[in-house]
């Protein structure tokens, strides 16, 4: 059976309204939440970014059965990997081990407020080392490290859950596959992509959790949910690597200037039909994957999917 999850935007929501979406969220029957780690809106018009890791810390007190996960938290410029391992050792304990840290090489927009924006390779190089860095220390390792791009003298994480927090890697391709199979426990994928899932397995992943994420505007109205997807969600329609390398909201408005509602009602399952949102986790599940967590697109819509989603989507969605 596929565990559903729900997510917490930071981007289109506030810090004290994402702790009450995350206490309904574990009501509803949600088997886990994930949340953003953004320092930016992708638009303006979503109006938010607050601090996912103080959201985290009162999500993990407030609630007492759903797993946690970051989605995705980036290593290598805005926070120091040593950092990164103390702050999911922390959510560890605080939730009694429900929490897993799930990482990836990040996009400009959210980590040049710290500086410049490495290129691609360097990321990539970067990420490897964080995740030599990140994975023993969540396992208890006194650490000194010394790298191309990190400098860890020593460190000790003297507050940590009694089994290691778990780590998922973000994967797109051979590369960050291998990563996620040597130093990871799971694998993160946005696209239901089964040639990724079998490369995952072939590499040695088999048997491990596959996390993806499926993205829909749910509404009584069709119409309506296409505005909503479009004003807010139209930046999803761009190449991945383009949405890496852009700096901010006003990039992101002016990349997708040309992105038509029909455009972005082809990418976000919109309305009222419950099968048409059933497909988009179908997707992933026939893909392999063995989670999917939901993204309700919208802040105003998030009681009334939250709702729906309790008495139609998951008991429908636990027949897949």
């Amino acid at each position: 059976m596929v565990g559903v999850g729900y997510t917490l935007m930071c981007e289109q929501t506030g810090p004290k309204d994402l702790v009450d979406q995350a206490i309904r969220a574990e009501r509803a029957g949600f088997d886990y939440l994930v949340i953003s780690d953004h320092y930016y809106p992708w638009l303006a018009e979503q109006g938010h970014s607050p601090y996912a890791w103080a959201v985290l810390g009162a999500v993990a007190h407030a609630t007492s059965r759903v797993r946690l996960m970051t989605y995705i938290t980036c290593p290598i410029r805005r926070y120091h990997p040593a950092v990164v391992a103390q702050k999911a050792a922390t959510i560890g304990v605080m939730s009694d081990g429900r929490f897993t840290l799930s990482l990836g090489a990040g996009e400009n927009l959210n980590e040049h407020v710290v500086g410049a924006w490495p290129h691609v390779h360097q990321r990539h190089e970067m990420l490897e080392e964080a995740l030599q860095i990140i994975r023993p220390l969540l396992d208890g390792d006194n650490l000194s490290y010394s790298g191309n791009h990190f400098e860890v003298p020593e460190a000790y994480l003297w507050d940590r859950p009694d089994t290691p927090v778990p780590i998922a890697v973000a994967a797109s391709g051979p590369h960050s596959v291998e990563l996620a199979t040597e130093y990871a426990d799971a694998l993160v994928c946005d696209v239901a992509d089964p040639a990724v899932v079998r490369m995952y397995d072939q590499r040695g992943g088999a048997g491990k959790p596959r996390y993806g994420q499926a993205t829909i505007c749910y509404g009584p109205d069709t119409d309506d949910c296409v505005k909503t997807a479009h004003e807010q969600w139209r930046w999803a329609a761009l190449n991945w690597t383009v949405k890496a390398e852009l700096p901010g909201p006003e990039s992101f408005v002016s990349a997708s200037e040309a992105v038509r509602p029909e455009d972005i009602a082809q990418v976000v399952p919109c309305g009222p039909d419950l099968e048409t949102h059933v497909a988009a986790v179908r997707k992933y599940v026939d893909a392999g994957f063995s989670d999917v967590a939901m993204l309700q697109v919208g802040v105003e819509s998030q009681p009334m999917f939250l709702d729906w989603a309790e008495h139609e989507l998951l008991p429908r969605l636990r027949e897949l």
